[in-house]
């Protein structure tokens, strides 16, 4: 069965680990050319050596600086003639509230997970309107639309990045331009099999006790794995969803629908 996104060319940035390479291999796994650019150099690499060949474009690039985005945009016209998807992935987290927060690290979150893909999108848009449409799909987080203990910068960027996709949504439809945004929960990735594995010897733990206690107040007491965001992503990116825009889905095992004052109750173990 031919793949569903043959005869597209993507952007993805942040494809060098975790969700974006998960993204990575699937679009081309499905039949897309694609254009992968992250800081990470080996994880480049790794993501190109998991995709068909001839497929994937490697381009380490900084999302924070604009001039590299532009050289990201200009690098998939040449060598896939179009831009028909991007993929806004790139982002990272930084720990503290407002009143403690380095504000250092606090602008470097904020640049990477919402300048970022504001400077993408600025190059990729007019290239977009001028083809006849394109996709746009942001990874933004549960983080997003809920918030998380000292979590200010991470919490203020995702939420920001909803409203800017949002924004290219109604701005953009009349081009046929599509902007959907996807909100992971706490996904599978090798970061957190490291956290788990730090906390657990913190707490004299298990890292799979560790992994378990994660996922317990999610309704289907699971991690999200990477591939359920790419499968997502795919159809955000495919023809098959040409009338979705402005959406919000949340990819999380059902944790944006708990209630954090009762996420510990179990009535089948009081019942016991």
């Amino acid at each position: 069965m031919e793949g569903r996104l043959v005869g597209k060319v993507a952007i993805i940035t942040g494809a060098g680990r975790g969700i974006g390479a998960a993204i990575a291999k699937r679009f081309a796994a499905e039949g897309a050319k694609i254009v992968i650019c992250d800081l990470l150099k080996e994880g480049l690499e790794e993501t190109a050596a998991a995709c068909p060949e001839g497929s994937t474009l490697s381009f380490p690039a900084d999302v924070r600086k604009i001039e590299d985005m532009q050289a990201v945009a200009d690098a998939a016209l040449k060598f896939g003639g179009k831009i028909d998807i991007l993929v806004n992935d790139a982002g990272i987290t930084r720990s503290g509230g407002v009143a403690n927060a380095v504000v250092d690290e606090w602008m470097d979150v904020i640049e990477t997970n919402l300048f970022g893909p504001f400077y993408i999108m600025r190059a990729v848009i007019p290239h977009m309107m001028e083809a006849g449409g394109g996709s746009i799909v942001s990874i933004s987080s549960l983080a997003g639309i809920r918030r998380m203990p000292e979590a200010s910068a991470y919490s203020t960027s995702k939420s920001g990045l909803i409203g800017l996709a949002q924004s290219v949504a109604f701005d953009y439809g009349k081009y046929n331009i599509r902007s959907n945004i996807i909100c992971p929960g706490l996904t599978h990735t090798k970061n957190v099999d490291l956290m788990a594995e730090n906390m657990g010897k913190a707490q004299g733990l298990e890292k799979e006790k560790v992994l378990e206690n994660m996922a317990r107040y999610s309704p289907t007491r699971r991690l999200v794995p990477p591939d359920e965001i790419a499968a997502a992503a795919v159809y955000f990116a495919s023809d098959e969803s040409t009338t979705v825009t402005g959406t919000v889905l949340s990819v999380d095992s059902g944790a944006a629908i708990v209630d954090a004052s009762v996420a510990g109750f179990d009535p089948h173990e009081r019942l016991r």
